[in-house]
């Protein structure tokens, strides 16, 4: 449910949630000055995000969950990509050797596991591989999160299990009974901003189609891919609301944290862009 409040001059919301960072790519102590209330590590080493967890809770009061490592089979994206921290993927062989990691992972402390399918990088799982993974992953309790890249990846992925793509699909355009089927299936996260010309044309088209299907957008902007801020991305507001989504429907992809409220948004609609942190004075009448 969105925790939205009316107030004079204005709005009470909780921290805005980010579905897409890399926290190991960012100054993560920036955090504490954002108006994100919740972050979301797709992608890293996972003793060192447990670690941050734990810390950026107590010190900043911003939740963070995390994946953990990449997962993907050897050689695959993006176990040869020097922005990988180390101890931050997991190339995997067989289900033995995926069982191992995602007890790992959940050891840790993650929320979801996170499998690499990049064919235009590298190799991919095998469809029985796949499917194997999801299976462990859901047997110990965690969602699949699949960074889909390729001809067919994002149809792929989701057919074998996953239910969320780290990326809005980027590749190619999908057709209506594509779309139609991964509103059934899986929520996106959006990453637009993150996107050059005819990528970026390519998935605001799909997010548009595919919110128009009834399919679940999530804010995420794929923090530390280039120059994001570890605060909310106006860029990816921007990308969202080119795509049809703006208002209530904004601010729910925005995921507030429940709990006590901490943002202010002057004004008479609801604009994400116009946040900032709960003052004792915004609720004087």
């Amino acid at each position: 449910m969105l925790e939205v409040h009316r107030v004079p001059g204005g709005f009470v919301t909780g921290g805005f949630t980010d579905h897409h960072v890399h926290l190991q790519l960012v100054d993560a102590a920036a955090l504490a000055g954002s108006v994100l209330g919740r972050v979301i590590d797709l992608g890293g080493n996972p003793e060192v995000l447990a670690v941050a967890a734990s810390r950026e809770q107590d010190e900043s009061g911003v939740e963070i969950a995390f994946a953990g490592a990449f997962l993907t089979p050897p050689g695959g994206y993006p176990s040869d990509r020097a922005w990988a921290p180390a101890g931050s993927v997991r190339e995997i062989a067989d289900a033995d050797a995926a069982a191992r990691a995602i007890a790992e992972m959940k050891d840790a402390g993650a929320g979801c596991i996170k499998i690499a399918s990049n064919s235009t990088a590298g190799p991919v799982f095998s469809d029985d591989l796949f499917r194997e993974i999801v299976a462990l992953s859901a047997a110990n309790g965690l969602p699949v999160v699949a960074h889909a890249e390729g001809p067919g990846e994002a149809q792929r992925v989701v057919r074998l299990g996953a239910t969320m793509l780290a990326h809005a699909p980027f590749t190619e355009r999908l057709t209506e009974s594509e779309i139609d089927l991964q509103a059934e299936s899986a929520e996106w996260v959006s990453t637009l901003a993150i996107h050059g010309d005819g990528a970026y044309e390519i998935a605001v088209d799909n997010v548009r189609r595919f919110y128009a299907a009834g399919g679940t957008v999530l804010y995420g902007t794929d923090m530390g891919n280039g120059p994001t801020p570890p605060d909310l991305n106006p860029h990816e507001i921007a990308a969202l609301r080119e795509a049809g989504i703006d208002g209530e429907d904004l601010l729910r992809a925005l995921d507030p944290v429940p709990g006590a409220p901490c943002l202010f948004i002057p004004g008479e609609s609801f604009d994400p862009l116009l946040a900032r942190p709960l003052t004792p004075a915004d609720l004087e009448a």
